[in-house]
Order: C-alpha cells, then sequence, then structure tokens
C-alpha cells in the first residue's frame, strides 16, 4: 500500500516536472510537440544514462513516425536549457541524463559498469587544470576510465 502511494506520488512528480520543461522551452520560444513530450516522459521515467539511440528506441515504442532527427534536435534543444547534460561514458556514443547535481563518472574498460561520484573528487584536478595550464575543466560532462573493483579482483 505504501508502496502504490510512494508510485503515485512519483508519477505525479514526474508529471509536474515534465510540464515545468515544457513551459521552460516555450517560454524560450520552442513547443511542446508530441515527440518532444515523449522524450521527456522517457528522461523522466528512467533517470539512467542512456544513448540517443537507446531514448529514440523507447520513444519509438509509443510513435514509429518519431524519427532520430528529431530525437537528437530534442536532446541539443534540452541541454541547451540545461534540462540534460550529456556525458560521454568511455568510448561509447554520448549518454544523455537529466541534470541534477554536478557529478563524475568512473567507468570500468572491462565490464563497463558505471560509478557516479560526487564532482569534488575532482577537485585537485580541477585546480591544477585552472592553475597550472589555465583550463576549466566541467568534471560531470566527462568519464575517468579504469576498472572497477570487481573486475581487478577477477585479474
Amino acid at each position: 500500500m505504501a508502496s502504490e502511494a510512494a508510485d503515485v506520488a512519483a508519477e505525479r512528480a514526474n508529471r509536474e516536472a515534465i510540464e515545468d520543461v515544457l513551459a521552460l522551452v516555450r517560454r524560450n520560444g520552442g513547443r511542446a510537440t508530441p515527440a518532444r513530450r515523449l522524450l521527456l516522459n522517457a528522461l523522466f521515467g528512467n533517470r539512467d544514462h542512456r544513448s540517443a539511440e537507446e531514448l529514440a528506441a523507447e520513444v519509438h515504442d509509443r510513435a514509429p513516425d518519431v524519427h532520430l532527427s528529431t530525437i537528437y534536435r530534442n536532446l541539443e534543444e534540452l541541454e541547451r536549457l540545461g534540462v540534460i547534460d550529456s556525458t560521454r561514458l568511455g568510448s561509447g556514443p554520448a549518454t544523455y541524463h537529466l541534470a541534477s547535481a554536478a557529478h563524475g563518472h568512473l567507468v570500468c574498460e572491462q565490464c563497463a559498469s558505471m560509478i557516479e561520484v560526487p564532482d569534488e573528487i575532482f577537485a585537485d584536478l580541477v585546480r591544477v587544470a585552472g592553475t597550472e595550464y589555465g583550463f576549466a575543466i566541467n568534471p560531470h560532462r566527462f568519464a575517468v576510465t579504469g576498472r572497477c573493483a570487481n573486475c581487478q579482483a577477477r585479474a
């Protein structure tokens, strides 16, 4: 019973958040299209990092006529508005996820597992890059690759 109430509350919160995003899109000259609404449902329904192709597949399940190019255009617009972030997690395609508290990514080169870490873990790197090289790092836009504890233990 409590779980059902939590699910209903989460669904309501997602709907409200989607409407807030669509209002932001409208304020910035965009439209609340059916394709954009379906993409937002996919993003809010599963908060994992997913590629444009994975998001497109979910949208296509509900609207097969939505083209991948439409998904990419919507992702670019949502990123420009600060609703989502894109991140390259290793050598694969860019992944997209809802913008949240700044965080970095550790990606295992062997099993492809991904760990989100607080961006403070990169504080020394950000400081050195800025002071020594005049370069401003945005740590939640990239991934550090290596091997996770499980893969190290198996080696």
